[in-house]
């Protein structure tokens, strides 16, 4: 196993690799991610924001998932008075319609689950792990193509209230390679890094966060941040390929998905394996604003991290320049009652994969209803192709959408025939795209972020 880093942005990747070259452990290389993917990459995720991740303690043979996901406000009482602001954005094929505003907000997780994988299985200090998302809001953030993309897409919504002045400056939209400049962050971070993580829940920012989404007719109060805690847990555990995957149980049915696929000899072939994925993989396509990393350390330690913004509400901190989520907004989301405390749930799936000689894989994706299938998809090209991580990653994909089957550009042309005999009407992309979602992944097999969110994989 050679250590190394995948991540969502180049930036971001570089934050964690720099930590692992510093001696840090696998936890410490995640947490310098996922607070540099708050800087880098402020159109997938947020300090305000949720996640999850799994973490693997080699030394005990140990696995534990730590959620650190949204919980629904409201533990005062009252009831939300904010307006929901109603957008349609074009995304793939067809519009994806939003709920944005303070209505929308849920309790944020990502500094107290930053904070829950640093406690238990960090060894550098906790400053030296802020330092890199510190550095890059001081200096601004280079546009990536895909980023400059996505922003494109979103910027009707991206460019509300104090958006604009981040995304859109001098009323024109962020392109690749201009300089994404958030230098309230500087303050944000400083404030995490003196208070730590409770400056979320009962220090500074709570103050300010508390402050804003009073004004704007929310019901999340004192109450709601003070009783907030990320969980550790026992992972699932499924077997595919002769592996055992290890990931949580989502709302999107990845390990069960993964139990349906047919055995691992009679889908060898493109068609055979386009076939089997349109069949298992068929579901509601829903858009999700997430980014992935994963880190393994020399001594084999592995952390994998997915985190959420949401869309984002549209309600910007004013002097810290963060955005507050928008995840109560999120429709397939909403599968049960909203009760003040709980802990909304999510498609993410953080996974690790180990065969007989241990741990073959650590691999997390972005990307809503698509997490499912990419992750399939390169799990698939990994365990029973012999695909590197790179070459699982970066192959073109399919999205089935019944009856629709999305294709991205460069997919076997025989298979897509297949897919259409069978009844499939097949879409077939220009590109790898945005849509097909973005896996972050490093193991035996090397490190590999997705091309098509701009991400990157690096080795120690």
């Amino acid at each position: 196993m050679t250590a190394g880093v995948a991540a969502g942005h180049p930036a971001t990747a570089a934050a964690g690799l720099a930590v692992l070259e510093e001696g840090g452990s696998a936890a410490d290389a995640a947490v310098a991610m996922v607070f540099a993917s708050c800087v880098a990459e402020t159109i997938m995720t947020g300090l305000a924001g949720g996640g999850h991740a799994i973490h693997w303690d080699a030394a005990r043979g140990e696995a534990a998932m730590v959620d650190f996901f949204v919980a629904v406000p409201g533990l005062a009482g009252g009831e939300v008075t904010a307006a929901a602001e109603e957008h349609d954005i074009s995304f793939g094929n067809a519009p994806v319609h939003y709920s944005i505003g303070a209505g929308t907000v849920a309790v944020p997780g990502v500094p107290a689950g930053a904070a829950a994988l640093w406690g238990r299985w960090g060894r550098l200090p906790w400053t030296r792990v802020l330092e890199p998302a510190h550095e890059l809001a001081r200096d601004g953030v280079l546009m990536t193509p895909a980023h400059a993309l996505c922003l494109g897409l979103f910027a009707p919504v991206m460019t509300v209230n104090e958006g604009a002045g981040f995304y859109a400056p001098g009323g024109k939209v962020l392109g690749e390679g201009d300089r994404l400049e958030q230098p309230g962050l500087v303050k944000a971070l400083e404030l995490l890094r003196d208070e730590g993580a409770d400056t979320f829940y009962r220090g500074s920012i709570s103050e300010v966060l508390l402050g804003l989404v009073r004004d704007r007719g929310a019901v999340m109060a004192t109450e709601d941040l003070e009783a907030y805690a990320a969980v550790f847990a026992q992972p699932s555990e499924t077997s595919f390929a002769g592996a055992r995957v290890l990931t949580r149980r989502d709302l999107n049915g990845f390990l069960a998905t993964l139990d349906r696929l047919p055995a691992a000899a009679s889908t060898r072939t493109a068609t055979e394996r386009a076939l089997a994925f349109s069949r298992v993989l068929a579901g509601a396509d829903v858009d999700g604003h997430t980014t992935s990393a994963t880190a393994i350390d020399p001594e084999g330690n592995a952390c994998v991290v997915t985190t959420s913004l949401g869309l984002g509400s549209g309600d910007w901190l004013p002097g810290l320049d963060f955005q507050l989520n928008s995840m109560l907004g999120e429709a397939e989301l909403l599968r049960d009652a909203l009760i003040p405390g709980t802990r909304m749930n999510s498609m993410m799936v953080p996974s690790l994969v180990f065969d007989g000689e241990g741990l073959v894989l650590g691999a997390g994706s972005a990307g809503g209803s698509r997490i499912r299938s990419a992750m399939v998809q390169v799990l698939h090209g990994v365990l029973v192709e012999g695909l590197s991580v790179a070459d699982a990653v970066a192959r073109p994909r399919i999205h089935p959408v019944p009856p629709v089957v999305h294709a991205e550009a460069g997919y076997d042309e025989e298979a897509l025939v297949a897919l259409a005999a069978e009844g499939h009407e097949v879409v077939r992309w220009q590109t790898l795209g945005h849509y097909f979602g973005g896996v972050s992944a490093a193991g035996r097999g090397g490190a590999a972020g997705d091309v098509r969110r701009s991400g990157l994989g690096l080795q120690l």
